[in-house]
């Protein structure tokens, strides 16, 4: 059982990535595993059989692991690694070539940079991403620059334009250009562009390899930017404009598989006073007006492919707590589910041979390779490299009332013997975003390990959630301390109240917007024992302004809306016991949200200066814990924290904390 013993659950392998060779006949997935010091994850790519037959084989071993899986048209495995070249010395992380008819890999491309996001053609073509240096002129100029750097013990960064930072690392001084492989050398397409292909654009070639379709950022007043999506030539690298609006936004462009159609995401930019909204657009790749799709679906589509004749899009959706697959008909725009169990699914490609091929999770099961049958009748699991888990305990559904009469639902996740006999305690556990759906599963925050240690823990959709149309969301809309936390607060309630909950002990946890609402919940009641916050907000405004995208957050609430709804007015009110987690380079939440939190708290300390309030930092971690030795830890103190206020049991700090 991987839930009772932290060392088995971060070291459990865990399914990443899949992807489909252009004419079905291969199926890949990447597996990640914790290196041998257990300091970071790598990934090794496994072939799976697409009919479901025969059993999983591994195709890449590389100490530093392999990811970016695509394919050549001859069904050539691509994949990028910043394995040792056995023909030369490399930096970066480069493109490998593995033959589809066994031999050993091959380097195909290696820049100073790192490649990323390779995507293929039917005519050989391979476009991928790489990060030169602003004033360079070619990779091989772009090394001379990297070491004079290394040289001179250069490592400072000469910024030009917003923003520096995104997640966990910062940006520069180099920025993406996009590449070509047409021949036995890459052809820079683009040359330094600044912003305007970041960390996240996606992009798109079409058969003929003569087109690539891109997001493309475009800077506004005030350190705002925004996306539009553009068309490349890819031998004379024009560039010209297909979507481009103040009002909204475009993400993850799919060229049609006749090459002549574009489909993409399409976002009603929100403002402090509406959510906005999301649908499909369709656009023909020579240009011209563009087609909304499913624009008056009161559901968020995303993730859109193409179905091999191109009469329909295949994308997912969040609904009601799960994130089914939907058909979406060009002609018409109706929709039409396909799967409709409890799971979420992602990874979404389509064969030649009637399914699609995606990864399948849900609250209670990681992720897994599966088939759909795009009739939607029926769902297929593949043979796996990763054996499945059992988890230790059972998953119902809450469904209640709120305040304002709406309908609002939650999972539940309960330990097998908990009843009127055995009532568990319960752990609230608020998800991030906030404008998300907790439908599905994920590696941190887990509820399981609690679970198996006799908590009952409730994961609810609250006002902002995704899945129940925009007027939900509208119902927590800049008022982050309104709907969504009396939601919480009735969930609770009702949860409370069943006989297999012990409604007197209880705790509230939650990370990112989840943190802020464990920061608020803690000012504002004293009905749990225990709150854990982790990568919270304490001064909202302060944290918008300061964070690695501001100008997204002045477009959600004005300075005055979020200093009204900030947690860190009510810390006199604070008399729950609070573990507090953040990570150092944790740039969407900066660290000073903790250290202002953990004085705040530190300062009202009584006068014997015990406090009962812990402080759990991570100098080398981000907004996610994600090294395997540092999961561990974070899971050791959140348990021994919640069992101590919780259970009762005697404080126990975790030995690797010293």
């Amino acid at each position: 059982m991987i839930f009772s013993d932290l060392d088995a659950f971060i070291t459990h392998p865990r399914i990443t990535g899949l992807t489909l060779s252009r004419d079905g006949s291969r199926l890949v997935v990447a597996v990640a595993t914790p290196n041998r010091k257990k300091s970071r994850y790598t990934t090794a790519l496994w072939s799976l059989d697409p009919d479901g037959a025969g059993q999983a084989t591994r195709l890449t071993r590389g100490a530093e692991g392999e990811s970016g899986a695509a394919f050549t048209p001859g069904g050539d495995l691509l994949f990028v690694s910043s394995r040792p070249d056995p023909e030369g010395e490399k930096s970066g992380t480069a493109l490998w070539c593995q033959p589809a008819h066994g031999g050993d890999a091959r380097v195909l491309v290696a820049l100073s940079g790192d490649v990323r996001d390779v995507v293929t053609a039917a005519d050989g073509t391979i476009v991928f991403g790489s990060e030169l240096h602003p004033s360079a002129t070619d990779a091989d100029h772009d090394k001379e620059i990297r070491k004079q750097r290394a040289d001179g013990g250069v490592t400072a960064i000469l910024h030009e334009e917003f923003p520096v930072r995104y997640w966990d690392h910062d940006l520069g001084p180099e920025s993406t250009r996009l590449f070509a492989l047409t021949g036995d050398e890459p052809r820079d397409l683009t040359g330094h562009v600044g912003r305007a292909l970041s960390t996240s654009a996606g992009w798109d070639i079409s058969p003929d390899g003569r087109t690539i379709v891109t997001v493309w950022i475009v800077a506004e007043p005030a350190g705002s930017q925004r996306s539009t999506l553009v068309a490349l030539d890819v031998e004379t690298g024009e560039r010209r404009v297909l979507a481009e609006d103040p009002e909204h936004e475009y993400d993850s462009p799919r060229i049609s598989p006749d090459g002549t159609r574009v489909a993409f995401g399409v976002e009603r930019r929100f403002t402090p006073e509406e959510p906005g909204d999301r649908w499909l657009g369709v656009v023909p790749l020579a240009g011209g007006e563009i087609s909304p799709l499913a624009a008056e679906w009161d559901r968020w589509p995303h993730s859109a492919v193409w179905t091999p004749d191109g009469a329909a899009l295949v994308a997912v959706a969040d609904d009601n707590g799960r994130a089914p697959l939907w058909r979406i008909d060009l002609a018409t725009g109706e929709h039409t589910r396909l799967t409709h169990d409890d799971a979420a699914y992602t990874n979404v490609h389509i064969g030649h041979n009637g399914w699609a091929y995606a990864l399948r999770a849900a609250i209670d099961s990681p992720p897994a390779p599966v088939r759909i049958a795009l009739d939607g009748s029926k769902i297929e699991l593949l043979p796996s490299p990763v054996e499945p888990v059992a988890v230790p305990g059972r998953l119902e559904e809450v469904v209640t009332t709120a305040e304002d009469g709406t309908r609002i639902r939650s999972w539940l996740a309960l330990p097998h013997d908990a009843g009127p006999e055995h009532p568990a305690p319960l752990v609230l556990q608020v998800h991030g975003g906030p404008v998300l759906s907790q439908n599905t599963w994920s590696w941190r925050a887990n509820p399981w390990p609690l679970v198996e240690r006799g908590f009952a823990v409730l994961l609810p959709d609250f006002a902002l959630s995704t899945g129940y149309g925009v007027d939900f969301i509208r119902r927590g809309w800049g008022q982050w301390n309104g709907a969504p936390y009396t939601d919480l607060m009735t969930f609770t309630d009702v949860t409370s109240a069943r006989p297999d909950i012990d409604g007197d002990r209880t705790a509230a946890m939650g990370g990112s917007f989840g943190g802020y609402m464990a920061n608020w919940i803690a000012g504002h009641t004293d009905r749990f024992d225990a709150i854990v916050a982790h990568a919270s907000v304490w001064r909202l405004h302060d944290s918008a302004e300061t964070g690695d995208i501001p100008w997204f957050f002045h477009r959600e609430m004005t300075p005055e809306t979020a200093d009204a709804q900030s947690p860190h007015h009510s810390a006199d009110a604070i008399t729950t016991p609070m573990l507090i987690i953040h990570g150092d380079k944790d740039y969407r939440v900066p660290i000073t949200e903790a250290t202002r939190l953990w004085w705040d708290l530190s300062s009202r300390t009584k006068a014997d200066t015990t406090t009962p309030h812990k402080f759990l930092y991570f100098p080398d971690e981000g907004h996610w814990i994600l090294a395997p030795h540092h999961a561990k830890l974070w899971y050791a103190t959140v348990l021994a924290f919640l069992s101590h206020h919780v259970l009762d049991t005697p404080w126990t700090r975790p030995a690797l904390l010293g």
